[in-house]
């Protein structure tokens, strides 16, 4: 190390190298901080590619949608057929959800009318709607579940929708696939 100069003179060889330096002028101006930029919702963004790949192909008509006994299934007309499989196995990430447990006919009906119109100016793809198993109804049967499924078959903004997994709610939950905005 020939030629390095010790610490303690390299601090008085700077201070005689500043000691003529002034600070600068006060001009009066004040430094906006930058704007925050917004993050990207890169999920949502391939959710959404994806959508419209699925949903340029393969005509599918409503007798081939797979429905099983008792399973709420439906996938809008044009879908592909895989749609409604990455739907089944929770491969779009749930963004809401709106829970009609105690609610009657008329209440649920227009508590789903508001949410899907929510999720709409949202731009929410994927929901979940609990519509309960029918436990606590009168004869043990879910009344909301055939109402949930017409009505969500009535709404343009729904592409598909299918029982939703065991960890989701099961038979008495159903994920909804919406149009983006």
């Amino acid at each position: 190390m020939a030629g390095r100069v010790p610490p303690a003179d390299e601090a008085a060889l700077f201070k005689a190298a500043v000691q003529d330096a002034q600070p600068l002028p006060d001009h009066g101006k004040v430094e906006p901080p930058l704007p925050r930029v917004s993050p990207i919702p890169r999920q949502r963004i391939r959710d959404e590619r994806q959508v419209l790949a699925d949903s340029l192909s393969d005509h599918i008509v409503w007798e081939d949608t797979m429905e099983t006994g008792e399973e709420l299934v439906f996938l809008r007309t044009g879908l592909r057929r895989d749609t409604l499989k990455k739907l089944r196995r929770g491969h779009w990430v749930l963004q809401a959800e709106l829970d009609l447990h105690g609610l009657v006919s008329v209440e649920a009906r227009q508590a789903l009318s508001a949410f899907i119109a929510g999720c709409g100016k949202r731009g929410l793809r994927c929901v979940r709607i609990i519509h309960g198993k029918g436990l606590r109804s009168k004869n043990r049967e879910p009344v909301l579940r055939t109402k949930v499924k017409n009505w969500l078959m009535q709404k343009d903004e729904v592409l598909a929708f299918c029982q939703a997994r065991a960890v989701d709610g099961g038979s008495g939950a159903v994920v909804v696939l919406l149009k983006s905005s």
